[in-house]
């Protein structure tokens, strides 16, 4: 009895240490198929990295952006407040470790973003002068794309320069140099590296006025002789907007002026938005409440499966238009790491990705991988 016992013992121990290895983080499932693979004839797949995934801290994240991603885009430290900090001081360092990040793993790198109004560099900001100002996102522009030509293969030249209403935002950019500023941006850059790839890139771009606004800003530089060579419409998206007929009109447009559209920055938002929130901009900011954080102990299935048919949905639509779309890139790797877990209200719980929390994939990932297999037996058949 004591031989049995003991023996029991050992078993209960066992499966309770395989119990836990599975549920957590150290020990993620392993899957044969991967999103990489299975759109690799589509178009790229996507993420945004931080700083930490940059330098491999994780060997659990690293594999699994290796093994989910051809495509990565940088979170935040090519933004100018980090890459060039100071007029006469460029910070190279984790831009040299990103790059070298894609290289490693054979991955296509995009760079983001060279002119951005926000997390815009304090010496920027002080600037009044237009000769001063051009001088100065000249060399910004040109020095970062001349070190990197060749191996950033795409930038995000200019970043959400448009208002809701199609006119161009009040940006320290336009009220010292004027709207000229788009046009010289895209010039440098495509003169310092003529096969890298130049996308104006914002949010809420299915928006109708914002959308016009938009394929004029992109058409005046088309008609000064400037490369200008897709757009990124950033998929901050929500459960129920914008509606698929919105998301493919705009694919339509973008694509009809012999361009390239990016779906950039995907996210599907499930928490409630504050009433008066507009787009994406980063600087707005609610008070939390209950109301604003109702998933804070997990996710309702019904929501999950709102969640799942939504993502699914939306693939689908990229799939019918995948001659159009050259990129599709997830913002972040695993719900916990979302930026939509503090903006616009700071703590909440919000399930945004692919990946949950313990970096298992979700039923949204079965659901897209899904839409790969139907379409290979519809193919074969």
């Amino acid at each position: 009895m004591r031989k049995n016992a003991k023996r029991s013992i050992i078993i209960v121990t066992l499966l309770l240490f395989i119990i836990s290895c599975k549920q957590s983080k150290e020990v993620a499932p392993s899957i044969d198929i991967s999103l990489k693979d299975e759109f690799k004839n589509n178009f790229l797949i996507g993420v945004a990295i931080n700083e930490s995934q940059i330098q491999e801290k994780d060997s659990l994240e690293t594999t699994l952006i290796n093994q989910e991603f051809n495509s990565i885009t940088s979170e935040n430290i090519m933004k100018s407040m980090f890459i060039h900090p100071f007029k006469d001081t460029f910070d190279f360092k984790m831009t040299d470790k990103y790059v070298a990040f894609g290289e490693k793993h054979n991955m296509f790198i995009h760079g983001h973003t060279l002119i951005w109004h926000s997390q815009l560099a304090p010496w920027f900001q002080e600037i009044k002068d237009s000769t001063l100002m051009v001088a100065a996102m000249e060399n910004h522009i040109r020095t970062i794309v001349r070190k990197y030509k060749g191996k950033i293969k795409s930038w995000d030249v200019v970043n959400e320069a448009l208002n809701e209403d199609g006119s161009l935002r009040k940006s320290i950019f336009l009220d010292v140099v004027g709207e000229n500023y788009l046009a010289q941006a895209f010039e440098w850059a495509s003169q310092e590296d003529p096969n890298t790839d130049l996308y104006y890139n914002d949010y809420n771009m299915t928006n109708a006025e914002k959308r016009q606004g938009a394929i004029n800003l992109i058409k005046k530089i088309q008609e000064k002789g400037i490369k200008i060579d897709g757009v990124g419409m950033q998929g901050h998206w929500h459960l129920n907007g914008p509606s698929l007929e919105e998301i493919e009109k705009s694919i339509l447009e973008y694509a009809s002026l012999g361009i390239k559209v990016a779906i950039t920055e995907l996210d599907i938002n499930v928490l409630p938005n504050p009433w008066d929130l507009v787009g994406a901009e980063v600087s707005q900011n609610f008070e939390s409440s209950e109301k604003m954080n109702p998933y804070a102990n997990g996710l309702p299935d019904s929501v999950q499966t709102k969640f799942t048919k939504r993502y699914k949905d939306i693939f689908k639509l990229f799939l019918k238009h995948q001659d159009k779309i050259s990129r599709v890139t997830l913002w972040g790797l695993n719900d916990s790491q979302s930026w939509l877990n503090d903006w616009p209200i700071k703590g909440r719980t919000n399930y945004p990705l692919l990946f949950d929390r313990d970096f298992h994939p979700k039923s949204a990932y079965d659901s897209i991988i899904s839409l790969k297999v139907k379409e290979e037996k519809q193919s074969i058949n």
